[in-house]
């Protein structure tokens, strides 16, 4: 296994709740049918939330990133010129106004009418305080 894949497995071991909130979401196309994909290696950069067939992807960034912001720019740039859409939302947006986050995820990934349902207890989902 190489280095790449073994950094991917553990950024998905130890995904924040934020992580695990916005992937209960988006896994098993479940959120329009689209196929997102979690810590995918994108040149020397880890995409947190990566849908291929939009060419989207999704960041979440926690209090730590406003001291990064200079490095986060720089990932961005580097990330847009590979031909993906980066688009962050902070974690504390993620727990506290979900459906927000997902419409105007929606909204880019040029989705009209509702939003999926979320998935009901006992379906795969674990519940996160």
């Amino acid at each position: 296994m190489n280095r790449s894949t073994e950094r991917a497995r553990t950024l998905r071991m130890d995904m924040t709740d934020a992580e695990r909130a916005f992937w209960r979401r988006v896994r098993d196309r479940g959120f329009g049918g689209m196929k997102f994909r979690r810590q995918v290696p994108v040149g020397s950069y880890f995409a947190d939330f990566l849908c291929c067939e939009k060419k989207i992807m999704v960041e979440l960034d926690g209090g730590q990133h406003v001291e990064r912001a200079a490095y986060d720019e720089h990932r961005t740039q580097f990330l847009e010129s590979q031909g993906y859409q980066v688009v962050r939302f902070w974690d504390n947006d993620v727990l506290k106004n979900m459906d927000v986050v997902l419409a105007e995820l929606a909204r880019l990934c040029g989705m009209e009418g509702p939003l999926p349902p979320l998935p009901r207890m006992g379906e795969g989902v674990v519940a996160v305080d």
